[in-house]
């Protein structure tokens, strides 16, 4: 069954500056001839890594809503240098905007599952017609959709 995780977009004000970041984030590796990956470093590993590789992604939470996600492609461990155990949370680079919903903040990453994660944004746009995203979004607080 498939698992996603959800965590907090740190210093990012928008989906648009995430990907400029990221893009960034890219570029600077490869010119350095790293292994370009987007990797998202956690302090702890999720132990349900079947679950999350298994077509599971990372839900952004933006401005206190959930904006977008990424699929997760791989978990890696690491031991860094001070003894603590850290794990990246390896991303596909593509960023697929989701329908805004509503999120607290959070500390560190929080399992999400399927059937609680907000729908695709172009799936949604394509059955509710031509709503603009935040009017959607204002709908689905109201429970209207």
């Amino acid at each position: 069954m498939t698992l996603n995780l959800l965590k907090m977009c740190v210093g990012v004000d928008s989906v648009a500056e995430l990907r400029r970041w990221q893009t960034r984030r890219l570029k600077d590796m490869r010119a350095k001839g790293e292994d370009a990956k987007l990797r998202h470093w956690t302090r702890h590993a999720p132990r349900r890594r079947e679950e999350l590789l298994d077509g599971g992604s990372l839900y952004w939470i933006i401005k206190g809503r959930i904006q977008v996600r990424q699929r997760l492609v791989g978990l890696e461990r690491r031991d860094d240098t001070q003894a603590l155990k850290r794990c990246a949370l390896v991303l596909d680079p593509e960023l697929v905007a989701t329908v805004p919903f509503p999120a607290r903040p959070i500390q560190g990453w929080r399992y999400l599952a399927a059937a609680d994660a907000p729908p695709d944004l172009a799936r949604a746009a394509s059955v509710k017609g031509d709503l603009p995203p935040t009017m959607l979004a204002e709908l689905r607080a109201l429970g209207l959709i």
